[in-house]
């Protein structure tokens, strides 16, 4: 009897001890909670270069001592190159750019002192050199720009004469822009651009020539 008394005790000593025992195992190999992974935000800081297209619409008038042409519509494609450089400060983006390209805006009109003939305003190049404001939510980047814009003016007449100037003027618009891929970005933009006129002295009469368009295009930059 004092047998069974004593194995019983020693019985219910291990069942007592091999309960705890495994408790704290189980509490030991309980997994470690990670940390989230940090992210860093998106620096839009250094150079970059790319290149964009789109299609561009306004309009462009003639008018001499006799009388105007009135406004016709212009338009047609560019595509071209991008070179710039931006700075950001907190989630503020300052940059200066700068663009030029091959563009096939044009329209004519038979109207007014173009009666009876063609006249036709033309551009072949454009060019811009702006200033960027833009407020970056990460790896996007809304911006407003402006600045001066270049290119060439050619006003025809049929067969009478034409002439080509270089004028300079200004551009204002916006647009948004959106890291990609390592280091590609991607955007869309709006300009205006006001070239200002340009004299026609072998068109018909001594005619001044208006130019002025709408810009929408897409560009792709690699930023180093």
């Amino acid at each position: 009897m004092k047998r069974l008394f004593l194995a019983s005790v020693a019985a219910l000593a291990t069942v007592t001890m091999i309960g705890p025992a495994n408790a704290a195992d189980i509490a030991r190999r309980q997994p470690i909670p990670m940390a989230p992974a940090y992210y860093a935000p998106y620096n839009w800081t250094g150079f970059y270069v790319g290149i964009n297209g789109g299609g561009g619409w306004g309009s462009s008038e003639w008018g001499s001592p006799v009388g105007s042409t009135g406004s016709f519509d212009v338009s047609g494609g560019l595509v071209g190159g991008t070179i710039g450089y931006n700075w950001q400060l907190g989630q503020w983006v300052f940059g200066l750019e700068g663009d030029i390209d091959w563009s096939d805006i044009r329209g004519s009109t038979s109207s007014g002192v173009c009666a009876g003939t063609s006249c036709e305003t033309r551009n072949n190049w454009l060019g811009t050199g702006r200033a960027r404001i833009g407020y970056a939510f990460d790896r996007f980047l809304p911006y407003v720009t402006g600045g001066v814009a270049f290119g060439d003016v050619k006003a025809s007449v049929g067969g009478f004469g034409s002439t080509t100037d270089t004028n300079a003027g200004w551009t204002l618009g916006g647009g948004i822009e959106a890291a990609i891929a390592g280091p590609w970005t991607a955007r869309v933009e709006y300009l205006y651009v006001d070239l200002g006129n340009t004299s026609c002295s072998g068109c018909l009469l001594s005619t001044n020539v208006g130019f002025h368009t709408n810009i929408v295009r897409g560009g792709i930059n690699y930023r180093f």
